[in-house]
Order: C-alpha cells, then sequence, then structure tokens
C-alpha cells in the first residue's frame, strides 16, 4: 500500500506540471442537498481530468527508455499520458477502445501521441497496449495499478484537505479506482470516503460483495472513464481499509447531474466527472444537516453539443 509519505513525495515531484485546482464553497441547501457542500474541480487540470497527476509522477519516478511512454485508456488517463509526454519532450503511444470519444480521441492527438483505436472496452484495449509494451520496451504508464499513480492522484486529497478545512465526507467516483485509492490514503478514515459508481459500471461494488477483486461487465454513459471491468488489486487493498460504502446511480441520475452543474455553475462535466455529485441529486447517499460535504468534480473531456 501507498503511504501519506508518498503522496508527499509525489507532491513535490509534479508540483511544477499541475494546476492546484479551484474548489466552490456552495450555498446552504445548493442542488436540494442538505449539509455544506464543497465541490472540487478537477475538470480545471491539465488535459481535463485529475490523471496528469498520476501520470507525471508515474514518469517522474523513472528513467524513460528511448521509445518513451505506452498507456491504455478510456480516454482521459490517455490524454494525460500525452500531455505529459509531450511536456516531458517524450513519445507516446495510446491505447483506446472504440467507445472512448471524439473530445477524448482528439484531445490524445492534439498532444502529439500516437493513437491506437481498437478493443470493445478498457480491458481489450490494456491487452493491445502491453502487447505492444512487450515489442517495444516502453514505459507502461498504468491507469491504476501502479503505486506512483495512485500517489500522484492522491495529491487530489491533500489538495481538499488544504481548501476544505473540516470536511466530514468526500464523495469519489469510481473507475479503476486510482483516484479514490489515493485519496482515500491521504484520509485515511479521518474524513469518511464514499465511492460513487454508475450501475452499470460497478466494479468496486462487486469486489467488496465478493471480497476480492471481480470482473463485471460494464456500459452506460460512464463507461469510456468509468468502464474498468475490474478494479484494481492495489486500489482494492486500500478499500478494505479505508472505503467502507459504495453508492450505485444510475445513468439518468449521471445525467441530470452534468445537467444541474451547468444551468447551475456553467461548468462542464462530463458523465464520470459528474458522477460522484449525483450520488447527492438522486439521493443514493444522503447527508446529516450540518455534513460537510466534498465532491470531486473529476473530469470535463464532453461532448459540448449536449450543453446547448
Amino acid at each position: 500500500m501507498i503511504s501519506r509519505r508518498d503522496i508527499l513525495e509525489a507532491e513535490q515531484r509534479i508540483r511544477p506540471y499541475i494546476r492546484y485546482t479551484p474548489v466552490i464553497e456552495m450555498e446552504r441547501g445548493a442542488f436540494g442537498v442538505q449539509g455544506l457542500l464543497t465541490l472540487k474541480l478537477e475538470s480545471l487540470q491539465h488535459a481535463g481530468s485529475f490523471k496528469p497527476r498520476g501520470a507525471f509522477n508515474r514518469i517522474l519516478s523513472h528513467q524513460i527508455p528511448s521509445a518513451g511512454v505506452i498507456a491504455a485508456s478510456g480516454g482521459n488517463h490517455g490524454a494525460a499520458v500525452a500531455y505529459a509526454a509531450q511536456t516531458l519532450g517524450l513519445p507516446a503511444e495510446i491505447f483506446v477502445p472504440t467507445v472512448s470519444t471524439l473530445p477524448k480521441v482528439e484531445k490524445i492527438r492534439s498532444y502529439g501521441a500516437q493513437l491506437h483505436i481498437g478493443g470493445a472496452n478498457y480491458a481489450e484495449a490494456l491487452e493491445l497496449c502491453l502487447k505492444r509494451q512487450q515489442e517495444t520496451g516502453a514505459l507502461w504508464v498504468s491507469a491504476y495499478e501502479s503505486p506512483e499513480t495512485l500517489a500522484g492522484q492522491g495529491t487530489v486529497g491533500k489538495e481538499f484537505d488544504e481548501q476544505a478545512e473540516g470536511l466530514d465526507t468526500v464523495l469519489v467516483a469510481v473507475g479503476g479506482g486510482g483516484l479514490i485509492g489515493g485519496i482515500a490514503t491521504w484520509f485515511q478514515n479521518q474524513v469518511q470516503v464514499i465511492a460513487v459508481e454508475p450501475e452499470n459500471c460497478p466494479s468496486l461494488y462487486q469486489s467488496q460483495k465478493a471480497g476480492q477483486p471481480t470482473d463485471v461487465k460494464t456500459g452506460g454513459i460512464a463507461a469510456d472513464s468509468l468502464g474498468a471491468r475490474r478494479v484494481g488489486d492495489l486500489m482494492f487493498e486500500i478499500a478494505q481499509q479505508y472505503i467502507p460504502q459504495v453508492r450505485l446511480v444510475s445513468d439518468e441520475a449521471i445525467l441530470e447531474a452534468q445537467q444541474i452543474l451547468w444551468k447551475t455553475l456553467q461548468l462542464v462535466a462530463e458523465p464520470g466527472g459528474a458522477t460522484a455529485l449525483a450520488a447527492l441529486i438522486s439521493g443514493a447517499y444522503k447527508p446529516s444537516r450540518g455534513e460537510r460535504i466534498g465532491v470531486l468534480v473529476c473530469g470535463g473531456n464532453a461532448d459540448l453539443s449536449k450543453f446547448a
């Protein structure tokens, strides 16, 4: 397992390359939610999501071979690795499945990475990526299966802790679990960390029920960012200590949360980025009066036509 010290070291390593993203303290009763709500806007991070934190920490922790770096992704992680590689002057190859959305595919290409589109889902794109990595020797930058990635994502928790003192609960969307694994490691039960997953991508929910990482079928509107077939082994070990609750939300609740963020704050969030808030909007998580709640808006690489 990673530690708070790993996160502190990651923060020092990646600070020149990432944004200290803002928070918004909402008015009491915002969105019809009891409690005091603070949003952290990782949708404003470089490449449009929290992912550059883990990507930079993984890359900067290693000697990079001449082949550069390689990654598989539903989209956001690929964009982050491509951005980090471009920033550091490294070649990059990115593999995404056919479900990856056009905005994310275009963003990856804009950073100059060599892009491969293949496989029906993230797991199949990952198989293609790892086969290619064996051929080239490039550094594999995992989306959630390396300690450096989790420690980098954990810097979100450190920042949130500094910006919104006295939080009681933090809601975090889960795909493979790198983000929530890092955040939960930072808070270590001093703040309640609750996982939120789409009903159609219940990888952590089913793994918690089984007592071990378990493969699930994935689909729905957030599958390109939260559609990991199986949570990471590293994060599952963390989850068993620090993430006691998983709440499931419908695609309809996610769409409603997206629209509320847009209509209320003119904030663009992709479906995965709005999933944590959907738990509050839908009542999947009901805070107590006076509870201080933090919500990660973790990605903004959305189809802008949905917000016209």
